[in-house]
């Protein structure tokens, strides 16, 4: 994103918090330039983007220069494993995949579904083979899909989610193999899971399959979005890490309402400039 700066990379994750419309003008009005948006009920249900809809959005990410994608719902299984059912997941994904170009979404963020413990195994190839297959659709619609780290759940939960862990991530895109499947980084996800950290999270990683970085704050301990500040993450360490490596892309806030986003940029950049990093 040449020529942009930290503040403007940071974008808001508008989520269902406002119709599609209306948050491109909200985002135009406070100087966000990257947004995304969840397209799955009221008030951006996929099923009432019809072309007059599409064709509005289109015309206001043109003249606002807002960079825009999809997030689809992780509560979705992508590792659905039932008759009907896993057929109605492949066909939700191709419809995101199939609205994106209408809408002008230039990615669409995806999930690798969860698991019951004892179906570990087998759900998680169900997955692999599901984005595999998906991704292929994506490559051929010219959609690129951002697959991101989900959170740890604690030990003694039955419903966990993939992939959590960099082994989990790593071992998913080596099988998917696919250059329109890329990594969505949620570093708060991986600031409370054990053991690893944002930091040694990265270093595990191909950091280079790294397309969006999504932040809010954490308190090392359990699921929590929490607002900058207010939990533990030390953003002045991540910012000069990330940046490190060499990143130029985006990152997207997501916590809060989207006063509370908009305000924690102004938070962000001022960590990001007290490590010593060129802000502006």
């Amino acid at each position: 994103m040449t020529g942009m700066t930290l503040k403007d990379r940071i974008g808001v994750d508008l989520g269902r918090r406002l119709p599609l419309e209306d948050g491109i003008r909200w985002a135009a009005e406070n100087d966000v330039r990257i947004i995304d948006a969840q397209t799955d009920i009221a008030p951006n249900a996929l099923e009432t983007f019809d072309d007059t809809r599409c064709g509005t959005v289109r015309d206001l990410l043109a003249e606002t220069g807002i960079s825009f994608g999809l997030h689809t719902l992780s509560g979705v299984n992508v590792a659905e494993i039932s008759p009907f059912c896993r057929d109605a997941v492949d066909n939700y994904m191709k419809a995101y995949i199939d609205l994106a170009p209408r809408l002008g979404a230039k990615w669409i963020v995806v999930h690798g579904g969860y698991h019951f413990t004892a179906c570990r195994k087998i759900r998680m190839q169900a997955a692999i083979d599901r984005l595999r297959r998906i991704g292929d659709y994506a490559a051929e619609k010219g959609v690129l899909l951002l697959l991101e780290n989900l959170n740890w759940e604690p030990v003694l939960a039955e419903v966990n989610y993939m992939p959590v862990t960099p082994a989990e991530c790593m071992h998913f895109f080596r099988e998917i193999d696919s250059p329109s499947v890329r990594w969505s980084f949620t570093a708060n996800h991986a600031h409370f899971l054990p053991g690893v950290g944002i930091a040694n999270f990265i270093d595990a990683m191909d950091f280079s399959l790294c397309h969006e970085v999504r932040l809010a704050d954490n308190n090392g301990s359990y699921e929590i979005h929490q607002q900058p500040g207010d939990g533990t993450i030390d953003f002045g360490a991540m910012f000069k890490k990330i940046e490190g490596m060499g990143y130029t892309g985006h990152y997207t806030n997501g916590f809060g309402s989207i006063d509370d986003m908009l305000a924690g940029r102004e938070y962000m950049v001022a960590r990001a400039r007290e490590a010593g990093l060129a802000v502006d």
